[in-house]
């Protein structure tokens, strides 16, 4: 396996886990409240916020472990360059991640409009923003093992 899909793997079980992890751990505290509580918005403000910011050090720590790993076991340094081909995957990864985001904030919004409770909008957004950080790792992948 090259370098790239073995980045891809890692990034994919690493989205899984700390998404995961955190919704076992921030699940235990939802409030009791009614439905439109200042409680229930502070809530999923936080779960949003905090979600994001954990994630973006945890991917930062898991990669710097990666490269560790992978330099340890290789003997190799990782790419310093992206060709062309890499430049390729990426946008089409992105634009994969993106598209599914676009979709799940469309749907979000629309929860709103059928009159269903706003904590339905965050978990559309929560749900879609995890989906699309999947789908991102698995395109890459996908593209580094069949081609473009």
């Amino acid at each position: 396996m090259t370098y790239q899909e073995k980045k891809s793997i890692v990034s994919l079980i690493s989205a899984i886990l700390i998404f995961g992890s955190f919704c076992l751990y921030m699940y235990p505290q939802y409030p009791e409240g009614g439905l439109g509580s200042a409680e229930t918005f502070r809530y999923w403000g936080s779960f949003v916020l905090i979600l994001t910011v954990v994630s973006i050090v945890a991917h930062i720590i898991i990669s710097i472990i990666f490269n560790i790993g992978f330099r340890m076991t290789t003997k190799e340094k990782e790419p310093k360059f992206m060709d062309e081909l890499d430049k390729l995957i990426d946008l089409k990864a992105n634009r994969n991640s993106f598209f599914v985001f676009i979709i799940g904030f469309l749907f979000a919004m629309g929860s709103l409009i059928i009159y269903e409770p706003s904590q339905m909008m965050f978990i559309i957004l929560i749900a879609s923003g995890f989906i699309s950080d999947v789908i991102g790792s698995v395109t890459k992948l996908y593209h580094y093992r069949r081609g473009v």
